[in-house]
């Protein structure tokens, strides 16, 4: 593994790290606040958070040309990232459009099926990544597949430790994960050809403008359960959404995005462990199991592959 491919991985790590603890406290937001409130109040915190981050980057990237003495560089390499703005602004309506219905759906589905199963039918993004890939011309290696299956079944053991049967709300979760393998493939597109964190900044406006019209028409949004809710929705909106999804952004640049959608799956590992290391919730031999299967299949889609 080269060192690019380590660097990658470790920034899209990092993401499953902190949105897998980003459940803990989007459990005790939603204690006072509805979820279109949540996600809208986050989505703009997110967004204010990463605006200082592009102006500081501004900045040192002009010193860094003016260090360089390259007039050219400003058309040139350092304008790269941003060239046609149009597919800067694109990316980032469709991003985030994309993020508003899947995180719409996936908190509407939780209303009415168990966390654990909609972690692993969400979680299941992992499966649909490379199949829609096969669709864009994105091929996988069969150690990735191999890796994918482990992943499904570390994702079973894991989150469905219940009996029950189908419940209502798994055909939101089915949409929610259709609806992230979407938005996987579309930072895949983009990432190359964009700022990142510009990107970023942008899908959180959509997804949180959004989301606020959407909690003014359907929920009573006060600003007394707002502040309550300080804490989770700090978390949520400069963690999850202003670190979390623009390391996302640029940890998929350049990688294969089954790899990297079976990275970012780990936030189910991690959201197990958060909840027992925070919340005290006991870890059973089954789940306990479905880690080791997700870590394995980690592993397995990171050895070298030419297919990969």
């Amino acid at each position: 593994m080269n060192r690019f491919v380590l660097r990658q991985s470790a920034f899209l790590f990092l993401t499953a790290v902190i949105w897998g603890v980003a459940f803990v406290a989007q459990s005790a937001g939603m204690d006072y606040v509805g979820p279109f409130t949540y996600n809208g109040v986050r989505c703009v915190l997110g967004g204010l958070t990463l605006m200082p981050c592009i102006a500081l980057l501004d900045r040192i990237r002009g010193r860094a040309e003016s260090a360089d003495g390259a007039q050219d560089s400003a058309k040139g390499r350092a304008g790269e990232p941003y060239r046609g703005g149009r597919s800067l602004l694109a990316g980032g309506v469709c991003c985030g459009l994309l993020l508003f219905a899947a995180g719409s759906f996936q908190q509407i589905g939780i209303q009415y099926t168990s966390v654990g199963k909609a972690g692993f039918i969400t979680a299941m993004y992992i499966l649909l990544v490379p199949i829609m890939g096969l669709f864009l011309h994105k091929k996988a290696g069969y150690k990735v597949w191999l890796g994918v299956a482990f992943a499904v079944c570390g994702l079973y053991f894991l989150c469905m430790s219940g009996g029950s049967g189908i419940e209502r709300g798994d055909a939101f979760e089915l949409v929610c994960a259709f609806l992230f393998s979407l938005h996987i493939l579309v930072i895949d597109h983009f990432s190359p050809r964009v700022d990142g964190v510009r990107m970023s900044c942008i899908q959180f406006w959509v997804c949180g403008i959004l989301s606020l019209l959407c909690s003014f028409r359907f929920e009573r949004p006060e600003m007394h359960s707002i502040l309550a809710a300080w804490r989770p929705i700090v978390y949520g909106g400069v963690m999850s959404c202003g670190v979390a999804y623009t390391l996302q952004i640029v940890g998929q640049r350049g990688m294969n995005p089954t790899v990297a959608s079976l990275i970012l799956s780990l936030e189910s590992v991690v959201s197990v462990v958060a909840g027992f290391l925070i919340l005290h919730q006991s870890m059973s031999g089954r789940e306990l199991f479905g880690c080791l299967l997700m870590v394995a299949a980690i592993v397995l889609a990171q050895l070298p592959d030419r297919a990969a």
